[in-house]
């Protein structure tokens, strides 16, 4: 069960100039899939709103994506493995068209689940001058967590969208928010998120 208690928490303060928002996996092949406990349409609903706000406040946007190949392609030895049944459709890493990168957007190509390791998102972000970053997108405790993991150890604010991400069952995405996110950042609603930026 999601414990969320707006009551109890802290109200949002977030700095403009500092804070940068990092949508993790919204892409073609993946939001294909089935999601919980959101469906993946309401996840790019959500994501877009705060794509558009972060824009309409000349506020830095990260989008990531995963481009796969065989060469590639992490096989772990593991006793459970992610099923490939088939090649991946040529736009299987294209973004959804409701968050379609701008001249203005960041666009950060990532070969694993988080979106820090082996890539520049780090430097990009501290360039910006970013020391905060508003996350979403699937899955919840997949990319979206290894890429909050990362943040954590570098030190960056961090704040959740809990209702912008997903993952393959309600239980996965639960333990990632009640057990993970609430102890390395701030766990809000996209509405709440949106407030603090008007």
């Amino acid at each position: 069960m999601l414990m969320l208690s707006g009551d109890d928490l802290p109200e949002l303060f977030i700095d403009k100039t500092k804070t940068a928002l990092v949508v993790i996996d919204l892409q073609k092949g993946i939001t294909a899939q089935p999601t919980k406990p959101y469906s993946a349409e309401y996840i790019i609903n959500n994501a877009a709103k705060l794509v558009n706000t972060f824009r309409k406040n000349m506020m830095s946007v990260f989008l990531v994506h995963v481009i796969l190949t065989k060469a590639t392609i992490l096989n772990p030895e593991s006793d459970e493995s992610f099923s490939h049944p088939a090649p991946p459709s040529p736009d299987w890493s294209e973004f959804v068209p409701e968050i379609a990168p701008t001249s203005k957007d960041i666009v950060i190509t990532k070969k694993q689940w988080g979106a820090f390791y082996g890539t520049d998102l780090e430097l990009q972000l501290r360039r910006c001058g970013i020391d905060t970053i508003v996350l979403c997108g699937i899955a919840t405790d997949f990319g979206v967590e290894s890429t909050a993991r990362f943040a954590y150890e570098y030190g960056f604010r961090q704040i959740f969208a809990e209702d912008a991400m997903a993952s393959r069952s309600e239980e996965q995405h639960n333990a990632a928010v009640n057990f993970i996110f609430k102890r390395i950042g701030m766990v809000r609603k996209t509405d709440e998120i949106l407030r603090a930026l008007d």
